[in-house]
Protein backbone atom coordinates (compact mmCIF):
# COMPACT_ATOMS: atom_id res chain seq x y z
CA UNK A 1 0.00 0.00 0.00
CA UNK A 2 1.36 3.19 -0.44
CA UNK A 3 0.91 6.03 1.98
CA UNK A 4 -2.14 8.18 1.49
CA UNK A 5 -1.27 11.74 -0.67
CA UNK A 6 1.82 9.71 -2.62
CA UNK A 7 2.10 8.16 -6.05
CA UNK A 8 1.81 4.39 -6.84
CA UNK A 9 5.49 3.12 -6.98
CA UNK A 10 6.77 3.64 -9.76
CA UNK A 11 10.39 2.11 -10.67
CA UNK A 12 11.62 4.65 -12.81
CA UNK A 13 10.62 6.91 -10.22
CA UNK A 14 13.14 5.62 -7.68
CA UNK A 15 15.96 7.04 -6.51
CA UNK A 16 19.33 4.97 -6.96
CA UNK A 17 21.34 5.01 -3.66
CA UNK A 18 25.22 4.77 -4.34
CA UNK A 19 24.95 4.05 -7.79
CA UNK A 20 23.73 5.98 -10.69
CA UNK A 21 21.48 3.93 -12.64
CA UNK A 22 20.51 1.00 -9.50
CA UNK A 23 17.14 -0.63 -9.93
CA UNK A 24 14.26 0.10 -7.59
CA UNK A 25 15.42 -1.47 -3.80
CA UNK A 26 13.52 -3.86 -2.46
CA UNK A 27 11.06 -3.18 0.57
CA UNK A 28 13.58 -4.11 3.03
CA UNK A 29 15.74 -1.18 1.79
CA UNK A 30 13.34 1.28 1.04
CA UNK A 31 13.85 3.06 5.05
CA UNK A 32 16.88 2.90 4.54
CA UNK A 33 17.09 4.34 0.70
CA UNK A 34 14.43 7.20 2.21
CA UNK A 35 16.71 7.66 4.62
CA UNK A 36 19.77 8.63 2.85
CA UNK A 37 17.68 10.57 -0.21
CA UNK A 38 16.20 12.68 2.68
CA UNK A 39 19.51 13.73 4.24
CA UNK A 40 21.02 14.43 0.55
CA UNK A 41 18.12 17.11 0.56
CA UNK A 42 18.43 18.29 3.46
CA UNK A 43 21.89 19.13 2.67
CA UNK A 44 21.08 20.65 -0.65
CA UNK A 45 18.54 22.60 1.06
CA UNK A 46 20.80 24.13 3.68
CA UNK A 47 23.29 25.52 1.79
CA UNK A 48 21.52 29.07 1.54
CA UNK A 49 21.47 29.08 5.52
CA UNK A 50 24.86 28.12 5.84
CA UNK A 51 26.34 30.65 2.89
CA UNK A 52 24.30 33.35 4.91
CA UNK A 53 24.18 32.88 8.41
CA UNK A 54 27.33 31.54 9.77
CA UNK A 55 28.60 34.66 7.76
CA UNK A 56 25.77 36.97 9.78
CA UNK A 57 27.93 37.47 12.94
CA UNK A 58 31.17 38.62 10.67
CA UNK A 59 29.44 41.65 9.06
CA UNK A 60 30.58 44.24 11.94
CA UNK A 61 34.06 43.00 11.27
CA UNK A 62 34.20 42.57 7.84
CA UNK A 63 32.79 46.50 7.87
CA UNK A 64 35.82 47.43 9.58
CA UNK A 65 38.10 45.34 7.80
CA UNK A 66 37.64 46.55 4.63
CA UNK A 67 36.66 49.92 5.67
CA UNK A 68 33.40 49.89 4.53
CA UNK A 69 30.13 51.13 5.09
CA UNK A 70 27.37 48.60 6.46
CA UNK A 71 25.52 49.15 3.54
CA UNK A 72 28.42 48.73 0.96
CA UNK A 73 28.65 45.24 3.44
CA UNK A 74 25.04 44.32 3.40
CA UNK A 75 25.53 44.10 -0.22
CA UNK A 76 27.85 40.94 0.46
CA UNK A 77 24.61 39.86 1.34
CA UNK A 78 22.18 41.20 -1.16
CA UNK A 79 24.38 39.86 -4.45
CA UNK A 80 24.68 36.71 -3.09
CA UNK A 81 20.86 36.31 -2.56
CA UNK A 82 20.31 38.16 -5.88
CA UNK A 83 22.63 35.17 -7.29
CA UNK A 84 20.68 32.33 -5.94
CA UNK A 85 17.67 34.06 -7.21
CA UNK A 86 19.32 34.15 -10.73
CA UNK A 87 20.92 30.86 -10.72
CA UNK A 88 17.72 28.91 -9.94
CA UNK A 89 15.92 30.70 -13.22
CA UNK A 90 18.73 29.15 -15.29
CA UNK A 91 19.42 25.59 -13.43
CA UNK A 92 15.33 24.88 -12.87
CA UNK A 93 14.65 24.29 -16.60
CA UNK A 94 17.95 22.54 -17.22
CA UNK A 95 17.11 20.19 -15.01
CA UNK A 96 13.80 19.31 -16.70
CA UNK A 97 15.54 19.30 -20.22
CA UNK A 98 18.42 16.88 -18.89
CA UNK A 99 17.62 15.52 -15.62
CA UNK A 100 18.20 16.60 -11.91
CA UNK A 101 22.38 14.82 -11.21
CA UNK A 102 24.30 17.28 -13.47
CA UNK A 103 22.99 20.72 -13.77
CA UNK A 104 23.37 20.04 -9.64
CA UNK A 105 26.73 18.73 -9.48
CA UNK A 106 28.15 21.30 -11.78
CA UNK A 107 26.41 23.78 -9.78
CA UNK A 108 28.01 22.64 -6.53
CA UNK A 109 31.70 22.55 -7.83
CA UNK A 110 31.39 25.97 -8.84
CA UNK A 111 30.50 27.18 -5.54
CA UNK A 112 32.86 25.33 -3.50
CA UNK A 113 35.64 27.54 -5.48
CA UNK A 114 33.51 30.73 -5.46
CA UNK A 115 33.38 30.01 -1.27
CA UNK A 116 37.15 29.67 -1.44
CA UNK A 117 37.57 32.89 -3.80
CA UNK A 118 35.50 34.88 -1.29
CA UNK A 119 38.42 34.13 1.59
CA UNK A 120 40.57 35.34 -0.78
CA UNK A 121 38.59 38.97 -1.32
CA UNK A 122 41.01 42.30 -1.30
CA UNK A 123 38.14 44.58 -0.68
CA UNK A 124 34.47 44.87 -0.68
CA UNK A 125 34.11 44.63 -4.38
CA UNK A 126 36.18 41.46 -4.90
CA UNK A 127 33.49 39.98 -1.78
CA UNK A 128 30.83 41.52 -3.74
CA UNK A 129 31.61 40.10 -6.99
CA UNK A 130 32.58 36.48 -5.53
CA UNK A 131 29.27 36.08 -3.52
CA UNK A 132 27.20 36.74 -6.36
CA UNK A 133 28.96 33.83 -8.32
CA UNK A 134 28.72 32.03 -4.69
CA UNK A 135 25.11 32.41 -4.91
CA UNK A 136 24.65 31.76 -8.59
CA UNK A 137 26.27 28.13 -8.17
CA UNK A 138 24.35 27.74 -5.09
CA UNK A 139 21.22 28.27 -6.79
CA UNK A 140 21.67 24.50 -7.97
CA UNK A 141 20.92 22.85 -4.52
CA UNK A 142 18.12 24.62 -3.88
CA UNK A 143 15.81 24.70 -6.94
CA UNK A 144 17.04 20.70 -7.83
CA UNK A 145 16.67 19.45 -4.08
CA UNK A 146 12.82 20.63 -4.38
CA UNK A 147 12.48 19.42 -7.78
CA UNK A 148 13.34 16.15 -6.92
CA UNK A 149 10.84 16.16 -3.71
CA UNK A 150 8.14 17.01 -6.54
CA UNK A 151 9.54 13.91 -8.33
CA UNK A 152 9.12 11.24 -5.86
CA UNK A 153 5.85 12.66 -3.60
CA UNK A 154 2.51 14.04 -4.05
CA UNK A 155 -0.32 15.25 -1.68
CA UNK A 156 -0.21 15.37 2.02
CA UNK A 157 3.61 13.01 1.79
CA UNK A 158 5.18 15.96 0.06
CA UNK A 159 3.77 18.52 2.56
CA UNK A 160 5.01 15.94 5.14
CA UNK A 161 8.66 15.93 3.45
CA UNK A 162 8.61 19.38 3.45
CA UNK A 163 8.79 19.72 6.63
CA UNK A 164 11.20 16.75 7.67
CA UNK A 165 13.41 18.87 5.54
CA UNK A 166 12.79 21.90 7.58
CA UNK A 167 13.99 19.57 10.43
CA UNK A 168 17.54 18.75 8.62
CA UNK A 169 17.80 22.21 7.15
CA UNK A 170 16.78 23.88 10.40
CA UNK A 171 19.57 22.66 11.67
CA UNK A 172 22.37 24.96 9.83
CA UNK A 173 20.63 28.52 10.68
CA UNK A 174 20.73 27.14 14.12
CA UNK A 175 24.34 26.30 14.17
CA UNK A 176 25.55 28.33 11.53
CA UNK A 177 25.86 31.62 13.18
CA UNK A 178 26.71 29.42 16.57
CA UNK A 179 29.94 28.02 14.65
CA UNK A 180 30.37 31.58 12.96
CA UNK A 181 30.72 33.15 16.29
CA UNK A 182 33.18 31.01 17.21
CA UNK A 183 35.53 30.98 14.43
CA UNK A 184 36.26 34.38 15.01
CA UNK A 185 37.30 33.44 18.57
CA UNK A 186 39.95 31.97 16.72
CA UNK A 187 40.27 33.24 13.65
CA UNK A 188 38.72 36.19 11.28
CA UNK A 189 36.08 36.34 9.29
CA UNK A 190 37.91 34.78 5.98
CA UNK A 191 37.89 31.41 8.19
CA UNK A 192 34.24 31.56 8.16
CA UNK A 193 34.62 30.79 4.05
CA UNK A 194 37.09 28.40 4.81
CA UNK A 195 34.70 26.49 6.75
CA UNK A 196 31.96 26.59 3.89
CA UNK A 197 34.67 25.68 1.45
CA UNK A 198 34.59 22.88 3.30
CA UNK A 199 31.00 22.18 3.67
CA UNK A 200 30.60 22.78 0.03
CA UNK A 201 33.21 20.30 -0.62
CA UNK A 202 31.88 17.94 1.57
CA UNK A 203 28.18 18.15 0.26
CA UNK A 204 29.24 17.76 -3.30
CA UNK A 205 31.40 14.37 -2.70
CA UNK A 206 27.74 13.04 -1.20
CA UNK A 207 25.79 14.11 -3.93
CA UNK A 208 27.96 12.69 -6.39
CA UNK A 209 28.56 8.88 -4.18
CA UNK A 210 24.73 8.94 -2.92
CA UNK A 211 22.19 10.55 -5.07
CA UNK A 212 20.72 9.12 -8.12
CA UNK A 213 18.73 10.51 -11.34
CA UNK A 214 15.14 10.72 -10.29
CA UNK A 215 13.66 12.46 -13.03
CA UNK A 216 13.39 9.54 -15.92
CA UNK A 217 14.22 10.57 -19.84
CA UNK A 218 10.68 9.33 -20.89
CA UNK A 219 9.37 12.76 -18.13
CA UNK A 220 11.93 15.39 -19.89
CA UNK A 221 11.37 18.14 -21.63
CA UNK A 222 13.07 17.99 -25.23
CA UNK A 223 12.64 22.10 -25.99
CA UNK A 224 15.14 25.23 -25.80
CA UNK A 225 14.50 28.02 -24.38
CA UNK A 226 11.68 28.93 -25.83
CA UNK A 227 9.96 25.98 -24.26
CA UNK A 228 11.27 26.64 -20.74
CA UNK A 229 10.02 30.35 -21.56
CA UNK A 230 6.55 29.51 -22.33
CA UNK A 231 6.33 26.88 -19.45
CA UNK A 232 7.24 29.57 -16.93
CA UNK A 233 4.93 31.84 -18.81
CA UNK A 234 1.84 29.10 -18.52
CA UNK A 235 2.91 28.64 -14.52
CA UNK A 236 2.56 32.34 -14.04
CA UNK A 237 -0.58 32.88 -16.19
CA UNK A 238 -2.42 30.25 -13.45
CA UNK A 239 -3.79 32.75 -10.65
CA UNK A 240 -3.69 29.99 -7.73
CA UNK A 241 -0.14 29.05 -8.56
CA UNK A 242 1.05 32.88 -9.27
CA UNK A 243 -0.35 33.89 -5.46
CA UNK A 244 1.24 31.23 -3.81
CA UNK A 245 4.17 32.33 -5.73
CA UNK A 246 3.63 36.29 -4.20
CA UNK A 247 3.00 34.41 -0.61
CA UNK A 248 6.18 32.56 -0.42
CA UNK A 249 8.04 35.50 -2.35
CA UNK A 250 6.70 38.24 0.39
CA UNK A 251 6.82 36.11 3.44
CA UNK A 252 10.34 35.09 2.57
CA UNK A 253 11.33 39.26 2.23
CA UNK A 254 10.30 39.19 6.18
CA UNK A 255 12.68 37.01 7.12
CA UNK A 256 15.57 37.94 5.00
CA UNK A 257 14.63 41.32 6.39
CA UNK A 258 15.36 39.65 9.57
CA UNK A 259 18.41 37.99 8.99
CA UNK A 260 20.19 41.06 7.15
CA UNK A 261 18.93 43.46 9.58
CA UNK A 262 19.47 41.35 13.08
CA UNK A 263 23.08 41.06 13.45
CA UNK A 264 23.46 45.24 13.92
CA UNK A 265 20.14 45.66 15.76
CA UNK A 266 20.90 43.08 18.70
CA UNK A 267 24.67 44.38 18.55
CA UNK A 268 24.77 48.12 17.60
CA UNK A 269 21.55 48.65 19.44
CA UNK A 270 21.65 46.83 22.34
CA UNK A 271 24.88 46.08 22.51
CA UNK A 272 25.28 42.40 22.63
CA UNK A 273 28.48 40.36 22.04
CA UNK A 274 28.34 38.06 18.39
CA UNK A 275 28.25 34.84 20.75
CA UNK A 276 25.06 36.19 22.61
CA UNK A 277 23.96 36.93 19.04
CA UNK A 278 24.74 33.77 17.71
CA UNK A 279 22.51 32.42 20.46
CA UNK A 280 19.70 34.72 19.79
CA UNK A 281 19.03 33.25 16.18
CA UNK A 282 20.05 29.90 16.88
CA UNK A 283 16.79 29.93 19.32
CA UNK A 284 14.63 31.70 16.73
CA UNK A 285 15.98 29.16 14.28
CA UNK A 286 14.87 26.26 16.92
CA UNK A 287 11.40 28.08 16.99
CA UNK A 288 10.95 28.05 13.00
CA UNK A 289 11.99 24.20 13.30
CA UNK A 290 10.16 23.21 15.79
CA UNK A 291 6.84 24.86 15.05
CA UNK A 292 7.80 23.14 11.63
CA UNK A 293 7.47 19.75 12.84
CA UNK A 294 4.61 20.29 14.89
CA UNK A 295 2.91 20.57 11.14
CA UNK A 296 4.22 18.46 9.31
CA UNK A 297 3.41 16.31 12.29
CA UNK A 298 0.06 17.25 13.61
CA UNK A 299 -1.36 19.72 11.78
CA UNK A 300 -0.71 18.33 8.25
CA UNK A 301 -3.48 15.94 7.14
CA UNK A 302 -5.91 17.33 9.85
CA UNK A 303 -6.14 20.54 8.88
CA UNK A 304 -6.36 22.14 5.56
CA UNK A 305 -3.05 23.39 4.40
CA UNK A 306 -4.60 26.72 3.36
CA UNK A 307 -5.46 27.14 6.43
CA UNK A 308 -2.92 26.72 8.32
CA UNK A 309 -0.56 29.25 5.79
CA UNK A 310 -3.41 31.78 6.64
CA UNK A 311 -2.89 31.51 10.58
CA UNK A 312 0.61 31.80 9.76
CA UNK A 313 0.70 34.98 7.90
CA UNK A 314 -1.71 36.18 10.93
CA UNK A 315 0.33 35.52 13.13
CA UNK A 316 3.35 36.76 11.07
CA UNK A 317 1.58 40.29 10.58
CA UNK A 318 0.82 40.44 14.17
CA UNK A 319 4.29 39.75 15.26
CA UNK A 320 5.30 42.45 12.46
CA UNK A 321 3.12 45.10 13.70
CA UNK A 322 4.44 44.81 17.66
CA UNK A 323 7.98 44.96 16.70
CA UNK A 324 6.96 48.37 14.72
CA UNK A 325 5.54 49.77 17.43
CA UNK A 326 8.30 48.78 20.36
CA UNK A 327 10.94 49.69 18.01
CA UNK A 328 9.27 53.64 17.07
CA UNK A 329 9.22 53.91 21.24
CA UNK A 330 4.97 53.68 21.60
CA UNK A 331 6.04 51.61 24.57
CA UNK A 332 8.63 53.59 25.41
CA UNK A 333 12.15 52.56 25.56
CA UNK A 334 12.20 48.46 25.42
CA UNK A 335 15.39 46.46 26.19
CA UNK A 336 16.85 43.14 23.90
CA UNK A 337 13.82 40.88 25.73
CA UNK A 338 10.96 42.12 24.32
CA UNK A 339 12.50 42.84 20.85
CA UNK A 340 13.81 39.36 20.87
CA UNK A 341 10.72 37.70 21.94
CA UNK A 342 8.76 39.22 19.26
CA UNK A 343 11.15 38.35 16.26
CA UNK A 344 11.06 34.80 17.50
CA UNK A 345 7.20 34.51 17.02
CA UNK A 346 7.72 35.88 13.37
CA UNK A 347 10.47 33.57 13.00
CA UNK A 348 8.27 30.58 14.56
CA UNK A 349 5.30 31.57 12.52
CA UNK A 350 7.35 30.71 9.01
CA UNK A 351 7.43 27.25 10.17
CA UNK A 352 3.97 27.59 9.09
CA UNK A 353 4.27 29.48 5.97
CA UNK A 354 6.76 28.07 4.42
CA UNK A 355 6.33 23.93 3.97
CA UNK A 356 2.76 25.17 3.00
CA UNK A 357 3.44 27.48 0.09
CA UNK A 358 5.87 25.14 -1.37
CA UNK A 359 3.65 22.35 -1.32
CA UNK A 360 0.55 24.24 -2.34
CA UNK A 361 2.09 25.61 -5.15
CA UNK A 362 3.81 22.34 -6.10
CA UNK A 363 1.20 20.79 -6.14
CA UNK A 364 -0.20 22.70 -9.58
CA UNK A 365 2.53 22.03 -11.43
CA UNK A 366 3.56 17.61 -11.74
CA UNK A 367 4.71 18.38 -15.24
CA UNK A 368 6.94 21.33 -14.44
CA UNK A 369 8.68 20.70 -11.35
CA UNK A 370 12.19 22.28 -12.03
CA UNK A 371 10.79 25.48 -13.80
CA UNK A 372 8.19 25.83 -10.99
CA UNK A 373 10.46 25.77 -8.19
CA UNK A 374 12.71 27.85 -10.45
CA UNK A 375 9.81 30.31 -10.43
CA UNK A 376 9.50 29.92 -6.67
CA UNK A 377 13.04 29.86 -5.38
CA UNK A 378 13.83 33.37 -7.65
CA UNK A 379 10.72 35.49 -6.52
CA UNK A 380 11.59 34.62 -2.89
CA UNK A 381 15.48 35.57 -3.27
CA UNK A 382 14.45 38.69 -5.47
CA UNK A 383 12.36 39.89 -3.30
CA UNK A 384 14.33 39.14 -0.24
CA UNK A 385 17.51 40.95 -1.77
CA UNK A 386 15.43 44.18 -2.40
CA UNK A 387 14.73 44.04 1.78
CA UNK A 388 18.19 43.67 2.54
CA UNK A 389 18.98 47.36 1.56
CA UNK A 390 15.83 48.55 3.06
CA UNK A 391 16.56 47.93 6.50
CA UNK A 392 19.34 49.59 6.71
CA UNK A 393 18.13 53.07 4.70
CA UNK A 394 17.93 54.90 8.20
CA UNK A 395 21.64 53.88 9.45
CA UNK A 396 22.59 51.41 12.14
CA UNK A 397 20.81 52.98 15.04
CA UNK A 398 16.97 52.17 14.81
CA UNK A 399 15.13 49.01 14.12
CA UNK A 400 12.20 50.88 12.47
CA UNK A 401 13.06 50.15 9.03
CA UNK A 402 13.26 46.26 9.96
CA UNK A 403 9.97 46.43 11.34
CA UNK A 404 8.70 48.37 8.51
CA UNK A 405 9.81 46.58 6.16
CA UNK A 406 8.36 43.13 8.26
CA UNK A 407 5.00 44.34 8.31
CA UNK A 408 4.79 45.58 4.62
CA UNK A 409 5.78 42.68 3.82
CA UNK A 410 2.99 40.56 5.76
CA UNK A 411 0.28 42.42 4.84
CA UNK A 412 1.10 42.27 1.24
CA UNK A 413 1.71 38.62 1.97
CA UNK A 414 -1.82 38.29 3.26
CA UNK A 415 -2.98 40.45 0.53
CA UNK A 416 -1.97 37.79 -2.22
CA UNK A 417 -3.24 34.89 -0.07
CA UNK A 418 -6.78 36.58 -0.25
CA UNK A 419 -7.04 37.84 -3.21
CA UNK A 420 -5.24 35.40 -5.59
CA UNK A 421 -5.36 32.15 -3.97
CA UNK A 422 -9.08 32.69 -2.76
CA UNK A 423 -8.93 28.96 -0.77
CA UNK A 424 -12.59 29.01 -0.01
CA UNK A 425 -13.54 28.99 -3.74
CA UNK A 426 -12.05 26.10 -3.86
CA UNK A 427 -13.06 24.22 -0.98
CA UNK A 428 -15.04 21.16 -2.70
CA UNK A 429 -11.68 20.36 -4.70
CA UNK A 430 -10.08 19.04 -1.74
CA UNK A 431 -9.61 19.29 1.50
CA UNK A 432 -6.59 17.77 3.06
CA UNK A 433 -4.01 17.04 0.52
CA UNK A 434 -5.91 17.15 -2.98
CA UNK A 435 -3.62 18.44 -5.70
CA UNK A 436 -5.77 22.43 -5.37
CA UNK A 437 -7.51 23.13 -3.38
CA UNK A 438 -5.74 21.40 0.58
Amino acid sequence: MTEPGTRPADPSDTPAIAGRDAAAPPPAASRRTGLLVTLVLGGLTAVPPLSMDMYLPALPQVTAALHSPAATVQLTLTTCLAGMALGQMIVGPMSDKWGRRRPLLAGMVVYVLATALCALATNAELLIAFRLLQGLAGAAGIVIARAVVRDLYDGVAMARFFSTLMLISGVAPVVAPLIGGQILQITDWRGVFVVLTAVGLALTLLVWRRLAETLPPARRHSGGIGEALRTMRDLLADRVFSGYLLVGAFAFAALFAYISASPFVVQEIYGASPQVFSLLFGINSVGLVAVGQINGKVLVGRVALDKVLGAGLAVIALAAGALLLMSAGVFGHVGLLPTAAGLFVLMAAMGLVMPSTNTLALLRTPHAAGSASALLGTSTFLLGSVASPLVGIAGERTAVPMALVQLSCAVLALGSFLGLCRPWQRKGESSHGGRTAL
